[in-house]
């Protein structure tokens, strides 16, 4: 059982990261269906969009900035792939 005042500052940080690793995480969902679907104009939108976010994410610490950095080189990889061929 943690501690009282140790439980109330993970709340906190839950709370304030939560949401910024879904806004990140929808982001690149969306982007990938985009790519998936041959969107190609809507894709890039939404992938600079996830870009944005990861970087949020990652700059507040809700994720951490490699796990930021393989995601959006995987999506860009995507994109690319789906771009050239």
């Amino acid at each position: 059982m943690p501690s009282a005042k140790s439980y109330r500052v993970s709340e906190r940080k839950r709370k304030m990261n939560t949401p910024l690793r879904a806004k990140a995480r929808t982001s690149v969902v969306k982007a990938r269906a985009l790519i998936d679907s041959n969107d190609l104009e809507g894709a890039q939108k939404a992938a600079n969009d996830a870009v944005v976010g990861l970087d949020k994410a990652a700059q507040k610490g809700a994720i951490h900035k490699r796990n930021a950095a393989r995601r959006k080189s995987r999506l860009m990889k995507r994109l690319q792939s789906a771009k050239s061929g």
